[in-house]
């Protein structure tokens, strides 16, 4: 499963040092709006301590982590929606994601030019909405044109498909953000190929220190369940290659903002991992949230999904307390699955199959 989170924001609120310290990727950080065009892309290896003791545990050649690729989206402005900046171009990237981070500014600095008069995270969050819906709006109107066409003359999906059209277009113009609406699966997956933007699910990450957020802004995204993170971005940009006992001696926490970063980005798309281990590789693989063994036999290889006969399942921890396979077939503790079987974060699976 490739994953792409896409990092928006207004211009210099952050994004390119976010983009830079998660990837350890050069790419322009000048000071001033719009100093990226193009989309920078970055493939991050996603932290895995299970990698790392399983690997040790079975003495596998290779360690292979699950992925994301970040995408460092230039900065939209007011308008953008209607080509203001460099906006239609950029919104087209967004397009091209899983899910979105909102780069919101709670930081104040002087020397770091702000294309708004005042710091204020709700005001900047609304812009992004706005700009997002109305470009939502725009592809909605041209998508019913066609299939306006098409249910006239009895096509049913094309019925059902302006149906939900109608509802999402009537969601938005009460400035409503699909991801954060009342539409079902059902409806969701319908408007899925219309690739609109506020469909995705995003995070909110406020670039400051804890004290730069007033009480007033945790508990309005607290309150519409929005999920979001506090992170001081140059920080970990500064703090990018240090050690856990440098951190501390720094007060910084052990663990990276960055690697609760990642952790959330998986929260938002409803994701998780198992994992395979033996001589040869010891692998992290993603899948969503629900999917059963055999759809985690199709993440391998899709033979494995459609001639899925069963699967040998363990936790890894209880495969690292046994010290490994053979012992822990002796515990009792490698399960044999089926097809309903519902697959767990850390399960250790292998997969049988054929004809």
């Amino acid at each position: 499963m490739k994953l792409s989170i896409g990092i928006v924001g207004l211009p210099n609120v952050g994004k390119s040092t976010l983009f830079q310290t998660i990837t350890k990727k050069e790419v322009p950080r000048e000071n001033y709006p719009f100093c990226t065009i193009d989309p920078n892309v970055g493939v991050v290896a996603v932290p895995d301590e299970r990698v790392e003791r399983l690997a040790e545990l079975t003495r596998s050649a290779k360690k292979i982590y699950a992925t994301i690729d970040f995408v460092d989206i230039a900065g939209l402005v007011k308008g953008a929606s209607q080509g203001e900046g460099l906006g239609n171009q950029f919104l087209a990237h967004i397009r091209e994601t899983n899910a979105i981070i909102y780069v919101l500014r709670a930081f104040a600095n002087e020397n770091i030019i702000n294309t708004q008069e005042t710091i204020d995270i709700l005001r900047d969050k609304e812009i992004l909405d706005t700009e997002l819906i109305l470009k939502d709006l725009d592809t909605i109107e041209k998508r019913l044109v066609s299939s306006e066409k098409e249910a006239k003359i009895g096509k049913k999906e094309a019925i059902k498909e302006v149906a939900v059209l109608q509802k999402a277009k009537e969601l938005l113009d009460k400035g409503i953000v699909l991801s954060e609406s009342n539409l079902i699966d059902e409806e969701k997956e319908i408007l899925k190929n219309t690739c609109l933007l506020t469909l995705k699910n995003r995070l909110y990450l406020f670039n400051g220190a804890e004290n730069d957020i007033s009480a007033e802004v945790k508990n309005t995204f607290e309150k519409n369940n929005w999920p979001y993170l506090v992170l001081d971005i140059l920080t970990e940009f500064e703090a990018v290659d240090m050690t856990e006992d440098e951190r501390l001696s720094f007060g910084l926490p052990i663990e990276s903002g960055l690697k609760t970063l990642i952790k959330k980005c998986y929260e938002i798309l409803g994701l998780l991992t198992f994992l395979t281990t033996g001589p040869d590789e010891t692998r992290a693989w993603t899948i969503k949230k629900g999917d059963k063994a055999p759809q985690a036999g199709g993440a391998i290889h899709s033979d494995f999904e459609e001639l899925f006969i069963k699967a040998e399942v363990i936790n890894w921890q209880d495969l690292l307390n046994s010290g490994g396979f053979a012992r822990a077939r002796e515990k009792g503790l490698i399960r044999t699955e089926g097809k309903e079987y519902i697959v767990q974060d850390g399960d250790v699976i292998e997969i049988k199959s054929g004809r």
